[in-house]
This record gives C-alpha cells, sequence and structure tokens, in this order.
C-alpha cells in the first residue's frame, strides 16, 4: 500500500525531498535562537556589555530571517509535492479505470470510485504535506531541542523526558481507538455519494413521482451516519489537545520551581533557565504538532489502501503476447461458448452456444427478459472473455486480438446511450475524431438522424446538454447509431437501440443500413418482430441458450416461440416478448 502511493510521487522527487531538508534548516535556525536568549541574559545584561547585546541581537534576527526563509521554501516545495501527489494518484487510478473489463468495473461502485478520486486523495494529499513539514520538524525540533535541554542541565531535562514517554504513550492508545472510527467513515462516504449520484441522475423520476421528502431523508440519514462516526473520531482525539497543555504547563512550574532553585545555588544561570523554559514549549509543542501527523496518518491510512485497491487492480482481459491487429471480416463464429459473470457462479449465463454467421450478414436476436442476449453480444467486442469454449471474430479467436483494433471494429449502439456535453459535431466524432461534417452529415442521414438537426437553430453545432438531457430518447438513440456508423466497422451490434423509435423511422434505419453498408455484419437485438422480420436469420434465444438459428420463414414454420410471438405481436400492437413466453 504504502509503496503504491509513494511511487506515483515520480516528478516531484525534488519538492519532496528539499520539503523536509527546509523544515530542518527551521529547526536548527530556531534551536540556535534560545542560545543566543541565555547568552544576551548572562553575559549581556548581567555583564552590562551593550555592545555585546546588539551584536547577538543582530545575530538573532539574521539567524531568524534565515528560518523563516527556510520556513516559507518549506511551506512552498510542500505544496508542490502534496498537491503533485494527488494529481498522480487521480491520473493513475483514473487511467487504470480505463483499461478495467466490465467484470472488474462491477467491483467498485461508482460512488465509491468517486470518493476515492476526490474525497480519499485530498485525505492522502494533506496527509503527505503534513508527513513532510510536521513530520520533519516535530521530531528534529523535539530531539534537538532535548539534546540542548540535557547540554544545559540533565536534572531539568529529566522533566521534559518523563513528560514526552507519557504523553507519547497516551497519543498511542488515542490514535488506535481513533482509527476505526477514521477507517469506517470513508465507507459511509461510498453511501452519501451513491445517493447524491443517484438522485441527480433520476432527478425527473424523483419528481414525477414526488419523491424529494424520501430523497431527503436517504441523503439526511446517510450524511448523519457520517456525522456520528466523526463525533465519535473527534471526541477520541478532543482529548489530545487539553492533556498536552497540561503537560506544558505542568513542565513550566516543575522547571521554574526547580530552576529557581539552581540558580540560587549558583549551578544554573538566569539565561540558561530562559533557553530551558523556551525548549521546554519546543518540546511540547513539537509532541502536539506530531500528535496532528498521528491523526493525519491515521484518517489517510484506510484512504490509502482504497486508492492503492484501484491502481493495484488488474485487468481481468489483457492483451496476448503478439496479439494481431487486422480484423480480417466481420464473420462470428461461436464454438460451444459458456459463458458466466463470475467464477463462482452456479450456473453459466450463457450455456453451449454454438453458432456460425457469415461476414456481412444481418441478424436478429430475440428472446424474454433475462434470456442473455446482451450477455451474447458483449463478448464479441471482448468486454468479457469466454468462460468455456472459443468466439471468433474474422476467423481469429478475439483473444488472439488487441483488445482496441477488435473494439474498433465492433461498434455497438446500446439501449441507453450516453451523449456527452458537446456539440453534435462533438458527439459523432467519438465514432472517427477525424470525420468531416460531410461525412458526420451523412452517417446522419443514414441514422434518420438528419431530419430533426436541421431543424435545430444551430444544425449540427447545436450543444448537447450532459447525458444528452436536452434530445429526446429517439433523437438520442439516432445520433448514437450515426456515431457508430462513422466508425466504419466490420460488425454493427444494436442492443435495443431503436426501442424509442417509431415503427416508420426503425424501418427506415434498417433499408438505409442495408443499402449502405451491406458488407458490414448487423445484429439487431429487439423486442419487436417488425425490428428482426428483414433480416437474414433470427437468433431465438431462451434461458441462456440458442432456442432456435433460422431464417424467418423457417422459424415461423419450426420455432414455436418465435411463432408464438409474431403472431402476437402482429395480433396487437401492445405486445410484446415477454408477454407471450
Amino acid at each position: 500500500m504504502i509503496k503504491t502511493i509513494l511511487s506515483q510521487i515520480k516528478d516531484f522527487k525534488f519538492p519532496t525531498i528539499m520539503t523536509p531538508v527546509s523544515m530542518l534548516g527551521e529547526v536548527i535556525c530556531e534551536m540556535i535562537i534560545p542560545v543566543l536568549m541565555g547568552r544576551i541574559v548572562d553575559l549581556g545584561i548581567n555583564g552590562g556589555d551593550m555592545g555585546f547585546i546588539i551584536r547577538t541581537g543582530l545575530i538573532m534576527l539574521v539567524v531568524a530571517i534565515i528560518g523563516l526563509i527556510f520556513g516559507v521554501l518549506g511551506g512552498f516545495y510542500g505544496a508542490r509535492a502534496s498537491a503533485g501527489l494527488a494529481k498522480n494518484l487521480r491520473k493513475a487510478m483514473f487511467d487504470n479505470i480505463q483499461s478495467f473489463s466490465f467484470a472488474n468495473i462491477d467491483k467498485f461502485s461508482s460512488s465509491s470510485l468517486v470518493t476515492r478520486l476526490t474525497t480519499d486523495v485530498s485525505n492522502i494529499q494533506n496527509a503527505f504535506m503534513m508527513i513532510l513539514r510536521m513530520g520533519m520538524r516535530a521530531p528534529a525540533s523535539m530531539v534537538v531541542a532535548m539534546v540542548m535541554s540535557f547540554v544545559i542541565s540533565p536534572q531539568l531535562a529529566s522533566i521534559y523526558l518523563v513528560a514526552v514517554i507519557l504523553l507519547a504513550i497516551f497519543l498511542g492508545f488515542t490514535m488506535k481507538a481513533a482509527g476505526k472510527y477514521f477507517e469506517a467513515v470513508f465507507e459511509k462516504y461510498d453511501l452519501l455519494n451513491e445517493s447524491v449520484q443517484e438522485n441527480v441522475n433520476a432527478i425527473r423520476v424523483v419528481k414525477a413521482y414526488v419523491r424529494e421528502d424520501t430523497e431527503i431523508g436517504k441523503f439526511k440519514k446517510a450524511a448523519y451516519n457520517i456525522y456520528l462516526m466523526f463525533v465519535q473520531a473527534e471526541l477520541k482525539v478532543a482529548t489530545v489537545l487539553p492533556v498536552m497543555m497540561t503537560a506544558v504547563y505542568t513542565c513550566i512550574l516543575l522547571i521554574s520551581w526547580f530552576g529557581a532553585h539552581l540558580i540560587i545555588s549558583e549551578t544554573l544561570t538566569t539565561g540558561n533557565l530562559m533557553s530551558l523554559l523556551t525548549y521546554c514549549m519546543n518540546i511540547l509543542m513539537s509532541l502536539m504538532m506530531l500528535s496532528l501527523v498521528f491523526v493525519m496518518i491515521t484518517m489517510s491510512e484506510a484512504s490509502a489502501r482504497r486508492i492503492a485497491e484501484v491502481i493495484n487492480e488488474e485487468s481481468s482481459l489483457t492483451n496476448p503476447a503478439e496479439p494481431k491487429m487486422e480484423v480480417a471480416d466481420g464473420s462470428i463464429s461461436f464454438e460451444h461458448v459458456d459463458f458466466a459473470y463470475s467464477k463462482t457462479a452456479k450456473e453459466p449465463v450463457l450455456k453451449d452456444i454454438d453458432l456460425s454467421i457469415k461476414s456481412g450478414e444481418t441478424i436478429g436476436i430475440i428472446g424474454g427478459t433475462g434470456s442473455a442476449k446482451s450477455s451474447l453480444v458483449n463478448l464479441i467486442s471482448r468486454l468479457y472473455d469466454v468462460t468455456k469454449g472459443s468466439l471468433k471474430v474474422g476467423g481469429v479467436d478475439v483473444r488472439e486480438y488487441d483488445m482496441e483494433a477488435l473494439r474498433n471494429q465492433v461498434s455497438v449502439v446500446l439501449q441507453k446511450n450516453v451523449l456527452f456535453s458537446g456539440t453534435i459535431l462533438d458527439n459523432l466524432r467519438w465514432g472517427d475524431k477525424n470525420a468531416t461534417e460531410e461525412e458526420c452529415k451523412r452517417a446522419c442521414e443514414i441514422a434518420c438522424a438528419d431530419e430533426f438537426i436541421e431543424k435545430m437553430p444551430q444544425k449540427y453545432n447545436t450543444y448537447i446538454e450532459q447525458g444528452g438531457a436536452n434530445v429526446s430518447g429517439g433523437q438520442k438513440q439516432r445520433l448514437c447509431i450515426a456515431r457508430a456508423l462513422l466508425k466504419k466497422p466490420k460488425i454493427l451490434i444494436f442492443d435495443d437501440s431503436t426501442s424509442a423509435v417509431d415503427t416508420t423511422t426503425d424501418a427506415k434505419i434498417r433499408t438505409a443500413l442495408a443499402t449502405e453498408i451491406p458488407d458490414t455484419t448487423k445484429i439487431i437485438i429487439a423486442q419487436r418482430v417488425s425490428s428482426v422480420e428483414q433480416c437474414d436469420r433470427i437468433i431465438v434465444m431462451e434461458d441462456g441458450k440458442v432456442a432456435g438459428f433460422d431464417t424467418p420463414e423457417n422459424l415461423y414454420k419450426n420455432n414455436s416461440i418465435y411463432r408464438e410471438v409474431y403472431d402476437s405481436q402482429n395480433g396487437s400492437d401492445e405486445a410484446d416478448f415477454d408477454e407471450k413466453n
């Protein structure tokens, strides 16, 4: 965990080294000043030497200025090092998330990933700053002050030593007690973020069902749980300051009492007593700062572990040693394929799938909800790996391809499509970043998206809100179809992606696809038989198995499932697959 976090310092090694060095310089300057103060009292004031007082005072001023410079440098380098580490941690996590397979993504909720990228990284940043600055300054100041105190008076310095040992033991128990609460609080942050994300993403549904009070209650409960955790932790930590101050004042009283007796017995000078009192404050204040460092470390330990989990997570899908970079054609072959989302699953989702699709064919897929239609097509672009058997695209097992090369040749248009904030052209160029405006327009014509785009005031430069909030479901689907077409793929998959489009537009899109990209293999998942009845062949899925695979005519004759669905939907426009099956 620590190795993973520190490995992200990278190009910020210089400020990371310079921060503690600067703090050490500041400590040395601070430790010199009490000695000079003592000499002014003993030799200057008691000796009546004004020249010595002025000279020593000037030296103190120079030392103080040098210490100030070191302190400023420590703050500057510390800020650069901690902010740089936070930047690198976020980048490392985000980069690794991009390499995750769907199986990896399933391990982390989106709210948890957001918490790790924000709150957890901020905790590490603050803790790293404290460690670099106070983690060096406090121990160095305490050790040097202790040594200087023993040089001046071992008897009085023993008072510091006893106080430090007792306070260190107290701090250890306190931090251990508070640590378990800090560790648990970040899991509560995940729930809080999840509540916010759900509410924002589904705000229209919330308002439509007048569920604002319920959502407020959920958020209030999540926030209150975090409050309780922090209260418990802070109650433990809150005892540190009064105990520390009690120790400080006790030490001052004891040193003053015993120091006065030593001055009377002429075994200690007044200047030395002043120096000892200054060192006393340095030692105990350093211990207090060190306690804050321990608090930050305790708080950030859980964050560091959560961040390391994301950075060290290895994708379940990897490229072969010598991947194939070219996909010959759009042919697809499932050879006795089984698939399960989890290795511990009792039964596979797909069972003994054995079918062959020719390049350029248009294939329909129908089946009831939960029949594994989407799971079947997810394997083609290798979003998941088969559990058993082999899946070939272009005559080559998908596991032998470079994943990027394979996915560039397989376009998927989902039912719940996502548009990003930006213009229509910006969104279309996700399919091909170098596409000309004419190519984008042609793709929109094939997808029947030009009909509504031309009616917009700014046409293709119309700004799309985040998530496509300012376009309808059908418009969003057509834009996503156009975006997929711009990839010029060898395989084009429509996962129920015309469900929000009227039947007339659906038919236009299918006709345009057949004439414009005849060499592209097209796979259409649909609930409506009318969306697939013109396909070359149709796959009928039932309970994770292929219940039929033939032309629409032959399926109607020989497959009872397809025939029942066809008859029911032609008899009633409202019927769908699940109603009859």
